[in-house]
């Protein structure tokens, strides 16, 4: 009887150790953090500009693009 009282307790605490009620939550991994902005001064401040303004001017290329796209198929009479 009283190896089955340990067997028990055993098994008690075996199973409420590996429970993981009481583990903490993993760490939020990098791509759920958001990312932090830049300072104005480091030694890619000049490249990261220089970025945004290629970015810029592209999007203005693709909109003109676009238009001339659309002004050739209304000329074809799509």
């Amino acid at each position: 009887m009283k190896s089955v009282t340990f067997i028990l307790l055993g098994l008690v605490c075996t199973l409420a150790g590996c429970s993981g009620a009481n583990a903490p939550p993993p760490p939020p991994t990098a791509a759920t953090q958001t990312p932090q902005p830049l300072p104005n001064s480091n030694i890619f401040s000049e490249d990261v500009k220089a970025l945004n303004k290629a970015k810029n001017e592209q999007k203005v290329v693709d909109q003109q693009k676009a238009a001339a796209d659309k002004q050739l198929q209304d000329a074809e009479g799509h």
